[in-house]
């Protein structure tokens, strides 16, 4: 095992477990419709079956992953109406969230965003997808955070992980995360100026690319042996 996985493991092989296999799915290491062979993932953890059953049951709980009967664990897939369903949710409170932290911006913010956003291009820059996908959060979640709303926040946190297999997977094309950047960079001008309906329209237009990429990515047949 790695240092750096050492280095960042919690105090309970659960949680430990359960942290490692959501960043595997959330960073595209397990993709949509992968087996989660579990005697792999043991030994490659260092740890027993229990451990790593509960947390699968706990990503199960949180839709991260499905159980088929004498079939096992699989990370969950989206079909194309559930993902648009998630994107137009998230874009009804996320639209609440950012109006209500444009009028209040607290202090830090517009600093801590321009961070977030030089760690989203460091990482478009240099084809890092889960570097990539882990600064797009941040920076997102600065902004969402910043309304002030934290029941909000929670509900917007759930949409997220729900989809976080499929924005890997969407950052894997450099002009994807090229657009992102330009997107992100537009939203940030419009911050700057205090000019939030613009704010709203370059959230729904960076939301609506990415639906039409992950469209395409669920209507492509996966290739025999893929999942």
């Amino acid at each position: 095992m790695s240092s750096a996985v050492q280095k960042r493991r919690p105090q309970t092989a659960q949680q430990f477990v359960l942290e490692e296999l959501r960043r595997a799915i959330t960073t595209g290491e397990l993709r949509p419709g992968d087996q989660i062979v579990q005697d792999a993932l043991a030994a490659r953890f260092e740890v027993s079956r229990v451990p790593l059953r509960e947390a699968l049951k706990a990503l199960e709980a949180e839709g991260l992953v499905v159980h088929h009967i004498h079939r096992g664990y699989f990370v969950a897939e989206l079909s194309l109406s559930d993902l648009e369903e998630i994107y137009r949710i998230r874009e009804l409170l996320e639209t609440e969230a950012v109006r209500s932290a444009a009028r209040r911006m607290p202090d830090g913010t517009l600093a801590a965003l321009e961070h977030a956003q030089e760690e989203v291009e460091r990482a478009a820059d240099a084809g890092d997808v889960p570097g990539m996908a882990a600064a797009n959060r941040r920076f997102h979640f600065t902004l969402i955070e910043a309304s002030g709303m934290p029941r909000l926040v929670r509900l917007v946190t759930t949409l997220w992980d729900s989809t976080d297999a499929y924005r890997s997977l969407y950052y894997t094309d450099t002009p994807h995360r090229e657009q992102a950047v330009h997107e992100h960079r537009a939203v940030l001008t419009a911050l700057h100026r205090g000019d939030i309906d613009t704010v709203v329209h370059h959230l729904d237009t960076h939301r609506a690319h990415a639906v039409a990429a992950l469209r395409e990515v669920l209507d492509t047949p996966r290739e025999p042996g893929q999942g």
